[in-house]
């Protein structure tokens, strides 16, 4: 059997996806016969027209690429496998291994460094995140299923856990948030505080005030000590990483698993636990808490025995933070107060109102 791994997110123009092949609008010879005349300027030119309301071209040829299969399906023992956004892995080899920063591993590095604070996205929105070792299981279950069942139809599989075992970009922003603070990395730059938002004014406010200026003033301290500044560059890098993916943090779809299904009823109790594809057993707490320390260990090669100095670094830091907010809190009300009248006629009725209550304090005691 010939089984071709593709995406869930091919016919992502489509908000129910069900298990077949969409027609593309191009057919893939002609597109194929258009790419060898054509040069890279015209074909950049014709790529928006032809990929339509998809976001990319990468999902736009991996539907090309289905179909292409489809069309040779009578010569091909095709059958086509869909995962959704691959993660880290849940038990094998072992939990939260990773290897890589696709997906959002990236996301979830750039949150434990601090830099990323602020994305696109809907808070309620699923987060289609499938482990790696899930998918692995499922990939080979599927081979023996076209092998031993055999079917005149083209199959198709989504492996994913919108519909099954629901986790959303909320909840991504909570746990990641939860599990850095308790497990920082070594290389914490700011105190890890992701945000989801689907307003476009708030997120791009947030983005200055909360990714921009303070990489210039980073950066500025970095000069400062004779450092080659970094931050900025950071930033410019990590923001066209992450707004490839707003289209997918904001938008959310619904994947038929019904051939999913029908698969775990045809495997024994036995093999079900070896090959074990249940979405349903993933307890997200725990999986989320294992990728992290994942990434620690296994992206940023970072030695566990090293957490304890990783937790001074970030007391630190939230003693910096405390002291700067404190800093700039009363240095705008200073200027509010001798600027503005209102805000110095409240200040005064605040101050004597305290006073007040401060002297009445000795009385109240004495009373009692």
């Amino acid at each position: 059997v010939l089984l071709h791994v593709s995406t869930a997110y091919c016919n992502c123009n489509v908000k129910y996806i069900d298990e077949k092949v969409y027609e593309p609008p191009l057919a893939p010879h002609k597109l194929l016969d258009a790419c060898e005349w054509m040069d890279g300027d015209v074909l950049n030119t014709l790529t928006p027209k032809m990929i339509g309301n998809r976001p990319n071209t990468y999902t736009y040829t991996k539907a090309i690429a289905e179909y292409l299969l489809y069309q040779n399906k009578e010569e091909l023992p095709v059958v086509i496998f869909r995962p959704s956004i691959v993660g880290a892995s849940w038990n094998e080899p072992v939990p939260g291994w990773v290897d890589n920063y696709n997906g959002p591993t990236g996301l979830l590095a750039a949150i434990g460094n601090g830099l990323l604070r602020v994305m696109k996205g809907d808070f309620y929105g699923t987060s289609d995140i499938i482990p790696v070792d899930i998918a692995s299981n499922m990939m080979i279950a599927v081979a023996w299923d076209n092998v031993v069942y055999k079917s005149d139809e083209l199959k198709v599989y989504h492996c994913t856990t919108g519909q099954m075992n629901k986790f959303t970009w909320g909840q991504m922003e909570r746990m990641s948030h939860e599990c850095f603070m308790k497990n920082p990395v070594n290389t914490v730059a700011r105190i890890p505080n992701p945000r989801f938002t689907k307003s476009y004014v708030w997120h791009e406010v947030c983005v200055l005030f909360d990714h921009v200026l303070p990489a210039y003033l980073m950066d500025m301290m970095m000069w400062v000590s004779g450092k080659r500044p970094i931050f900025v560059k950071i930033q410019d890098k990590l923001r066209k990483a992450v707004g490839s993916l707003d289209y997918f943090t904001q938008n959310e779809w619904v994947f038929s698993n019904k051939n999913l299904d029908d698969l775990l009823n045809k495997m024994t109790p036995e093999d079900r636990k070896t090959f074990n594809f249940n979405v349903k057993s993933i307890h997200w707490p725990t999986y989320m808490e294992s990728y992290c320390l994942g990434i620690k260990r296994f992206v940023l090669r970072e030695e566990l025995s090293e957490l304890s100095k990783a937790r001074q670094t970030l007391k630190r830091l939230q003693r910096i933070n405390f002291a700067v907010n404190v800093f700039l809190f009363i240095a705008v009300w200073r200027l509010l107060i001798n600027r503005v009248a209102v805000a110095r006629t409240l200040w005064n009725f605040l101050l004597g109102w305290a006073i007040r209550i401060f002297k009445r304090m000795p009385k109240v005691a004495k009373s009692s």
